[in-house]
């Protein structure tokens, strides 16, 4: 188990397993503020892991915490602080983007919208934010939820293969806007990748192994 003075999350003897395989076992770790990374290949439960910290995956035994709030004991509260959505998600397709940037105002209070339109243009989505989001492709939908991400201002964020679909120099802004707030001692970003990004700079990391 890896530890830090002052984890944002707190996973205490997590285990989790699906039928004939099993993912974790009594697992603990404290990540930090600033950026983890969850690396591992295919299959390994990069994405599984995402959604048991988001609390919408159960798990066999264990405990998560933010900053004091129990998912066991405050599901509700505990959500609230967290960022998650699933990038294949068509739950939002009949929306535009700015619906679903406004969507999102009641469930983050500290949601800024003053952020939108740099992030927006910074990722080249300007022109696409008054279509619903089923007419974008692929990697302009994942810019959406990138673009939330960044201006919900939660404690959690979680963000599952944030670079794939992504032009290189969409990439470079994630990266470059990770830099920049990954510093807040109040926030953590979880990045679940394949690799290890050079360019970031990364407190913890999370090798699940290949």
């Amino acid at each position: 188990m890896k530890s830090a003075p002052s984890a944002v999350l707190q996973i205490r003897d997590l285990t989790f397993h699906y039928p004939g395989r099993a993912l974790f076992n009594h697992w603990s770790a404290d990540i930090p503020s600033g950026i983890t990374v969850v690396r591992g290949g295919d299959g390994c439960g990069k994405s599984s892991l995402l959604q048991l910290m988001a609390g919408v995956l159960p798990a066999q035994a264990g405990q998560f915490r933010i900053q004091g709030v129990l998912l066991s004991e405050q599901p509700d509260e505990y959500r609230r602080k967290i960022f998650w959505i699933d990038p294949r998600t068509d739950a939002f397709d009949q929306m535009t983007a700015i619906e679903y940037f406004a969507s999102l105002r009641a469930a983050y209070p500290a949601f800024d919208d003053t952020l939108l339109p740099g992030l927006t243009e910074g990722l080249s989505l300007t022109p696409h934010v008054h279509k619903q989001l089923y007419m974008l492709s692929t990697g302009s939908k994942r810019k959406v939820w990138l673009a939330a991400a960044f201006a919900a201002n939660a404690s959690l964020n979680l963000l599952d293969d944030p670079y794939a679909g992504l032009d290189r120099a969409s990439i470079n802004f994630v990266e470059k806007t990770l830099s920049q707030i990954g510093g807040d001692p109040a926030r953590a970003w979880i990045l679940a990748l394949y690799e290890t990004p050079p360019s970031l700079p990364l407190p913890f990391v999370v090798d699940l192994g290949d």
